[in-house]
């Protein structure tokens, strides 16, 4: 090509300059306001122009042009892991106004000084760490564990919101680094778009918005990423180096603007908590006109000094809440109930509902708890039923509309065979509210089960494995039994279907570094019944190996402080049972090698107390939740008795517990206060 004159180059330049101004405009009005005022065709064309000029020009070529957006492929077909430059704590929730009033309260008490409230929705998206150098996208990176996420950059720069150069500030400089955290999300016209195609190329429907975001950000062809129309919003400052300082948030949130991210434009600062709360609660009831899904409102002490001043606990700040919208209910019809066998052998009745979607997902089955709750609920196939859903709670069927039930309805009976196909009968002992299999030994149900629990994240950790891939390795006859894991073949698991090469050889690596995991671990893998992770903590902590562990009588068992004459019979017992022990003698002979890390010594603030824990706590499981009253050297019965020093009761508690809490007189604290329980061993005040 005969090198361009110096006019034509000097034209070229102002018309590149030219077209990339109106290419963003365009994807900022396309991608964060969900308009558009060019038609896709006017807009092709403003790209195929600036392309044409960048080849013809390749010196006016720039990485972070629009053109850089469409097509290829990430650079690697795997992430790479991340470490943040500083942690991405979670958010502790109140579900309500007396909990946020008692988190207001528990602010004062942390800080004199006077304090306003930044308030900002709660979008339902996907956590995005963004880091700039000298201005320019180096690395986007998901939350993960909140230490180290995946690299996923190639993405995040097919989202058009996203900047890949930040705008200078007066003088024309950047902070030499500069990360930035918030959300990427699905706007809902984009949702409704993409299933629409899904529908009409006859292929299934994606859930909801934020599953979709979520599983857009991470696909290996950034093409795709970009043909899900990704927005984002930012919302908060990480680590800033070689930049400006900042006395107020929402400071930085003008920053972040003028810097050329989007922020959210509902995003305000009030002077009181009540002001707060009515942010709150006017955004609860018109969460339906946004044009974007959220599950909330975050709010923030305003005043970055006292942020200091408060400080974090070891998962989340305490100057920050996220107040959470309460559950939400629709109506659908129950087509059917079914019952499904876990890994022990438990028979779980569960709704086959007609897809509805609630609490922000489409939910098209429910749990029905079990044959008492189904009889209590009187609940049948052909009634029409309200389903609640709150956030990432299991749904559940409140109960049927009688006034809409079928003139011929009647009322379901339990089955009396397991639908695993072995015809094993299924059995309720008397003073038992579940029901089981008989057949402990080749239930298919339960083997699945088993195994899935066996690789879940609680567990033995292996990545890769799970449902779907369980079920394919059972029906092609290649595990019997969780030890069988360690015996997989690549030869035989490339069977499984074309291009599984790369997927073949990840789970064979995953499940080659579970064989060192925490003794604990594989403690809770086996699916010892009564022996969850508090009490498999237990027995490593007091007993030590594994042959020291098999080898125990109830009684040593029994005179662990938090192991109970229950816990101890069924770990006894399983251990005796020939099949397991056999099951043992397998792993280890597989290479299964369980470490006994040494554990962080925690203050020791709850000997000698039993805590009972009722409902959910933000930021813990339930097993979670015991286990870090165990660590401080408590107990965690799961029934309240004269002996209990404290029930905690978090969201949808137990009503019995409770109840019993009230006879015994025994205090009671909110999941909010169990934080500070754990801290100090003092039982907070209300």
């Amino acid at each position: 090509m005969t090198a361009p004159d110096a006019s034509s180059f000097a034209d070229a330049q102002v018309r590149v300059a030219q077209l990339r101004a109106l290419i963003q405009q365009y994807d900022d009005q396309y991608f964060v306001d969900n308009a558009s005022s060019i038609s896709d065709f006017d807009y092709d064309q403003l790209k195929v122009e600036l392309i044409n000029l960048e080849t013809a020009f390749p010196d006016l070529a720039s990485p972070d042009s629009p053109t850089q957006r469409v097509g290829g492929r990430a650079e690697s077909a795997t992430f790479a892991p991340v470490v943040h430059p500083t942690p991405m704590m979670s958010l502790d929730n109140v579900f309500g106004p007396d909990e946020l009033l008692a988190w207001g309260q528990r602010l004062q008490r942390g800080t004199d000084a006077a304090v306003s409230f930044a308030c900002e929705l709660k979008i339902d998206g996907l956590a995005l760490s963004l880091t700039y150098r000298d201005g320019v996208l180096v690395t986007a990176a998901t939350r993960g564990d909140g230490v180290t996420g995946e690299d996923v950059t190639a993405n995040v720069k097919m989202i058009g919101s996203i900047p890949h150069k930040l705008a200078p500030d007066s003088d024309g400089n950047f902070p030499s680094l500069v990360e930035i955290r918030g959300e990427v999300y699905m706007p809902r016209a984009a949702f409704d778009q993409l299933n629409a195609e899904q529908a009409t190329a006859g292929k299934p429907l994606f859930a909801n918005p934020r599953n979709c975001a979520a599983g857009s950000l991470r696909q290996k062809d950034t093409a795709t990423t970009r043909s899900r129309h990704l927005a984002f919003w930012a919302y908060q400052l990480g680590a800033v180096e070689g930049g400006p300082t900042f006395a107020s948030h929402h400071d930085t949130l003008e920053w972040l603007a003028r810097a050329g991210l989007p922020v959210n434009p509902e995003a305000t600062v009030v002077a009181t908590l009540d002001d707060a709360l009515a942010f709150c609660l006017r955004w609860q009831d018109a969460r339906q006109e946004l044009l974007y899904d959220i599950d909330g409102a975050v709010l923030k002490v305003d005043q970055l000094g006292v942020r200091d001043q408060l400080g974090s606990t070891s998962r989340a700040p305490r100057w920050a809440i996220a107040y959470k919208f309460p559950p939400e209910e629709r109506t659908t019809k129950l087509l059917d109930i079914q019952v499904s066998v876990g890994r022990t052998g438990r028979a779980t009745p569960f709704a086959v509902l007609d897809p509805v979607f609630v609490g922000g997902s489409t939910v098209s089955m429910a749990t029905l708890h079990n044959e008492d709750q189904v009889a209590a609920k009187d609940v049948r196939p052909g009634d029409t039923v309200i389903v609640r859903k709150a956030g990432d709670v299991i749904p559940e069927v409140v109960g049927p509309v009688i006034a809409l039930r079928p003139k011929a309805s009647v009322p379901w009976v339990f089955p009396d065979v397991c639908p695993c196909g072995k015809e094993a009968a299924l059995i309720r002992d008397e003073d038992e509210s579940n029901t089981f299999c008989a057949n402990t030994i080749d239930c298919p149900r339960q083997l699945a089960a088993r195994v899935v629990h066996f690789a879940s994240r609680g567990a033995m950790d292996i990545e890769g494995l799970g449902e779907q891939r369980v079920q394919q390795l059972l029906d092609l006859g290649l595990i019997h039994d969780v030890s069988d894991v360690y015996a997989l073949e690549r030869d035989k698991l490339l069977g499984l279907g074309a291009n599984v090469a790369k997927s073949v050889d990840a789970l064979l690596s995953a499940i080659d570094q579970s064989k060192t995991r925490p003794l604990a671990n594989l403690l809770v893998g086996l699916g010892i019944r009564h022996a969850g992770p508090a009490g498999s903590a237990l027995l490593v902590k007091h007993i030590g190996d594994l042959d020291a562990i098999r080898s125990a009588t109830a009684e040593q068992l029994s005179e662990i402080d938090g192991v109970g004459p229950i816990m101890a019979a069924s770990i006894t017992s399983w251990f005796a049972t020939p099949a397991n022990a056999a099951l043992i003698d397998r792993l280890l002979a597989r290479g299964v090698a369980p470490t006994i890390p040494e554990t962080p010594t925690l203050a020791q603030t709850l000997t000698g107390k039993a805590v009972v824990v009722t409902g959910t706590i933000a930021g813990y499981s339930r097993d979670e939740a015991e286990a870090a009253i165990v660590a401080r050297g408590g107990k965690a019965p799961s029934a309240v008795s004269r002996k209990t020093t404290v029930v905690v009761i978090g969201a949808e508690p137990g009503a019995s517990k409770v109840t019993k809490a009230a006879e015994l007189a025994i205090p009671t604290i909110t999941g909010e206060q169990f934080e500070a329980l754990l801290q100090t061993g003092e039982i907070p005040t209300p």
